[in-house]
């Protein structure tokens, strides 16, 4: 397929998701970029649950990730506490109401209607073939993977079951190992 063909099919889904998740988001009050702000916090791990990784994550300036933030505050979707450490960084968490929202509006249910009617052997090809993709252009872009963890170069399973992160230098929950952190270097890269 050539380029020109693939560009143009990614960027008319993006635009069809785009208008999909501000239909379901208008039916709460959202704007599209509050959704995603749910989204990403929905995945991320404690690393990676700050003002800075939303603002990495999505690209967007801290003014409007602050603003988002605070929207979402105040619509109780979200909660901002002080890290125990340093008292300069604040870590946002989903509250039962914004993860109720989510689990009910993403991903949209019109996608999830197309996706349910592609065939296994369909769905797992598109799956790869986007994957690769993704990866490749953010190679060439130099900008950050946020991976899952246990796809990093720095996961490292130890005795027992138990895993760490050889970047920070701490231990690691299983659950932190399905998350995406802000810090991820793919396996093989440096």
């Amino acid at each position: 397929m050539k380029t020109n063909q693939i560009y143009d099919y990614t960027e008319r889904l993006s635009e069809v998701l785009r208008v999909s998740t501000r239909r379901v988001g208008a039916k709460y009050g959202l704007q599209p970029v509050q959704i995603q702000v749910l989204r990403y916090l929905s995945l991320c791990n404690r690393f990676s649950d700050t003002p800075m990784g939303v603002t990495e994550y999505l690209g967007l300036t801290k003014g409007t990730v602050s603003q988002t933030l605070k929207v979402l505050e105040k619509k109780s979707y979200i909660t901002k506490r002080a890290d125990a450490l340093d008292k300069r960084l604040a870590h946002l968490k989903l509250t039962r109401a914004g993860k109720g929202l989510l689990s009910d509006i993403m991903p949209p249910p019109s996608f999830k209607a197309a996706c349910a009617s592609l065939s296994d052997e369909q769905s797992a090809a598109l799956g790869g073939g986007i994957e690769q993709l993704l990866l490749r252009f953010l190679q060439t872009n130099s900008m950050k993977t946020f991976g899952l963890c246990y796809t990093c170069r720095y996961n490292k399973k130890q005795d027992m079951g138990n895993y760490s992160c050889t970047l920070l230098n701490i231990d690691l929950s299983l659950d932190d190992t399905q998350l995406i952190c802000r810090e991820h270097v793919l396996i093989g890269k440096s």
